[in-house]
Order: structure tokens, then sequence, then C-alpha cells
């Protein structure tokens, strides 16, 4: 699974690079701590493919990583997405490494 890391998202965002970023936490959780994903909540998300761009890169992310990388396994296998990056360590290594402010549950 390609990945990367909260690091490399802040790069991309700062150069306004042309890529979708995937918030797959539920809505509350979107409430405490969000860095500007679109929220497709876990269980929602294959609802929502034609939300999910195929030609430029994705970035989903999660909490931790954990369900991010579910659904990107879900979305390459039944989907054929060639295009996701999972966020390393997901919000919560996005807060420790880029912006220690953004809250932590």
């Amino acid at each position: 699974m390609k990945e990367v890391t909260p690091t490399e998202l802040k790069k991309m965002m700062d150069a306004h690079e042309d890529f979708q970023l995937i918030d797959v936490r539920e809505e509350y959780e979107a409430d405490i701590a969000n860095i500007g994903g679109k929220l497709i909540p876990m269980g929602n998300v294959m609802q929502h493919i034609d939300e999910i761009a195929k030609d430029k890169k994705v970035v989903v992310h999660c909490r931790s990583g954990k369900r991010s990388a579910t659904v990107i396994q879900a979305l390459e296998q039944a989907q054929g997405f060639t295009n996701l990056y999972n966020l390393k360590g997901g919000i919560l290594a996005y807060a420790d490494e880029v912006d220690p402010k953004l809250a932590k549950y």
C-alpha cells in the first residue's frame, strides 16, 4: 500500500498540489480534529465511490491509519483504484509531526 507521511501531506497542501484528501472517520471525530479532507465515513464509502477521484492522487486518512488502510484495500480490490495513498499514522501522527495544536482524541 502506498503511503504519505504527515510531513509530505503538509508539503503537498502548502504547494497547492492537485490531490484529493478523504477523511473516513465519523462526523463527530471530524468535529474534534479536522485537516480539511472530504468527510466520507468508512461505512459510507462504497455509496460515495463517484466522489473519489480516479484521475489524481487521493490521500485517505482516519485517526490512526488503520481504517483508511482498510478502505484503500477495499477500493483497490473491488473498484480498481490505483491512485490511493494512506496517511501514515493518521491524524494522530499529523498532530504529532505537523500541527501540535490539533486536538488528539
